[in-house]
């Protein structure tokens, strides 16, 4: 593979960057081709270098003749079910009918915050 074959390649890799509270700075990660990361103060350097590092795992990946674990391809329903306790259950109801919404949509706001 050439350089723009990789970079094509690694681009179809989930990314993430994180603010973490603990270490005071952005965490970048690449869950599906390792585990550790990239680290900085600024998100868009963080991504940038989590990129970069991505690329180069996979290019050492194929010099060492490993093939790389598969991009998740499944297709997700955009359902999923969660067991909570029903004290938490009615605490949420509350709070979204106090806001004037539906649970499910309460939930999903709550879940697009983190």
């Amino acid at each position: 593979m050439n350089k723009e074959e990789i970079k094509k390649a690694a681009s179809k890799y989930v990314k993430f960057v994180e603010w973490s509270e603990e270490d005071r700075v952005y965490i970048g990660r690449c869950p599906e081709l390792f585990g550790g990361g990239v680290h900085g103060s600024e998100p868009v350097k963080v991504f940038e270098d989590l990129c970069l590092a991505v690329e180069d795992v996979l290019e050492h990946k194929l010099k060492d003749h490993k093939k790389p674990e598969k991009v998740t391809r499944k297709k997700y329903s955009g359902k999923f079910i969660v067991r909570v306790d029903s004290h938490l259950h009615r605490a949420i109801s509350i709070q979204a009918e106090e806001k004037g919404v539906s649970l499910n949509q309460y939930i999903i706001e709550k879940l697009q915050l983190t």
